[in-house]
């Protein structure tokens, strides 16, 4: 079992002749979704709201197949995403988060063991910025790196950020404490701004992850392990737009790890592993930019 640690939230999107769309989101959101289509089994734990959108949160992560047993529920009114996506597909974000669902995740929330089954964590995106969640889940991984495997997706959003400073240091504390760091070349450069990819990269290897991959949008990826390191192109696809791509790489990379027996705190891939294993994350996160909204593909419409 893999449990994605964060925020859910509606995604309010452009749509055609309509101005916008409510759509269920959030990066942890996507990734659970994206895990369980492709056949892992998926836990999230997270805060959701009893409201109409809340339920609709809920209702789409059980049906396709996510665990809820470490999701709270409450009556906060769910936290809001307004999209705005160029004419490349890009999207940017703006977010209406105070006295809403996902922050609200105490801990008390959490139980005070996992399950042996187990075997991962995913966190990332506003699971690090917003309060008193961040520190929450800070706790967590605290707690368990030790003994499971840790993602971290800093996934970093701008817009939300109170104190730059604060939120670095958490996030390299985090990035030490890490099996695997998956971060886009726009989170790294701002995470690291003297530093190219690749120093950063080695940077983060050096304080304790033992892989470190960064994404390069329509470039492919390129991973950075002990003694390794593998770049690779992404398929060409017509992209529709990016919601949710970054979130189905991560999840097609814990995927890939877990269909291989090497979701493990000592992770060591060899080359031709790696090199596979950022293929099969391209090649997910590609298809669900020929979609609208994060809609990753399901296990079967892969032919691999």
């Amino acid at each position: 079992m893999i449990v994605v640690c964060g925020e859910a939230l509606i995604d309010i999107v452009p749509d055609g002749d309509c101005p916008f769309r409510p759509m269920p989101g959030g990066g942890p959101f996507n990734t659970a979704i994206a895990l369980a289509r492709l056949d892992v089994p998926t836990s999230f734990l997270g805060r959701l709201s009893t409201d109409r959108f809340g339920c609709r949160l809920a209702e789409r992560l059980a049906a396709d197949g996510v665990d809820l047993s470490l999701t709270s529920r409450g009556c906060e009114p769910t936290t809001l995403a307004v999209a705005e996506v160029d004419r490349d597909g890009l999207a940017d974000y703006r977010f209406y988060f105070e006295a809403t669902s996902a922050p609200n995740l105490l801990p008390a929330m959490l139980p005070s063991r996992l399950d042996e089954s187990v075997t991962a964590l995913h966190v990332g995106t506003l699971g690090l910025m917003l309060e008193p969640m961040a520190s929450t889940l800070f706790d967590l991984v605290e707690r368990e790196s030790a003994h499971r495997l840790v993602m971290l997706d800093p996934n970093v959003r701008l817009a939300v950020l109170t104190d730059s400073g604060a939120y670095r240091a958490r996030v390299r504390t985090l990035m030490a404490q890490s099996t695997v760091v998956k971060a886009s070349d726009a989170d790294l450069a701002w995470l690291f701004p003297a530093l190219s990819l690749e120093v950063a990269a080695e940077q983060i290897l050096a304080s304790g992850a033992g892989l470190v991959v960064v994404t390069l949008g329509a470039q492919g990826a390129f991973g950075l392990g002990r003694g390794t390191y593998k770049r690779v192109t992404a398929p060409p696809v017509e992209v529709v737009d990016t919601i949710g791509a970054g979130d189905a790489f991560g999840a097609a990379l814990l995927a890939w790890l877990h269909d291989h027996g090497a979701l493990k705190t000592d992770l060591a891939l060899e080359a031709a592993d790696l090199e596979s294993a950022l293929e099969f994350a391209c090649l997910v996160a590609s298809l669900t930019c020929t979609r609208a909204g994060a809609e990753p593909p399901r296990r079967a419409a892969l032919a691999v």
